[in-house]
């Protein structure tokens, strides 16, 4: 069987679609609602544009690594992606496919006239590694697939990401 290589969750968050962009879009925020993100370095201050560079810092069950990151969509409160391009202990040296992230924004109508908004985060595995391989590096690295690993990942995000905004 195929291995799962996108997996998506969805929120709805009582703020406007900016005030989730402004979160989403900045790199440097994430660590405010994700569970393996700690930091990021981005060219400026604020949401990134189309093209731009930020590095991440990240860590799982105590394992630490860096990632180079390009923006590969930013359409202001609607969508925010980017594509892993580089990983590596200290300093993403490692060039290769990995991982894609996806933010989707949706504006939804809440009681009493607010304007809130649905977020859609999606995770999408980019390596193109055989299957059994891929299954093998998933276990150790996630005691788990990356898939379901992600999911739970995207939960913990979502929450986060309410949490932070003021559910």
């Amino acid at each position: 069987m195929a291995r799962t290589t996108t997996v998506s969750d969805s929120t709805v968050v009582d703020a406007p679609p900016a005030a989730v962009w402004a979160v989403v879009a900045d790199p440097t925020r994430t660590p405010g609602y994700s569970p393996e993100n700690r930091g990021a370095r981005t060219p400026h201050p604020g949401p990134l544009a189309v093209g731009e560079v930020f590095t991440g810092r990240n860590e799982r069950f105590g394992a630490r690594w860096t990632t180079e990151c390009v923006v590969t969509a930013a359409d202001p409160e609607q969508r925010f992606a980017f594509r892993v391009r580089a990983i590596g202990l200290r300093t993403p040296r490692l060039r290769a496919r990995n991982a894609s992230w996806e933010h989707r924004l949706e504006p939804v109508a809440l009681p009493e006239g607010r304007t809130g908004t649905r977020v859609t985060q999606t995770w999408t595995d980019d390596r193109r590694w055989p299957d059994a391989l891929a299954a093998v590096v998933d276990r150790v690295l996630t005691r788990s697939t990356f898939a379901a690993h992600q999911q739970r990942n995207l939960a913990s995000s979502l929450r986060g990401l309410r949490t932070l905004l003021g559910a």
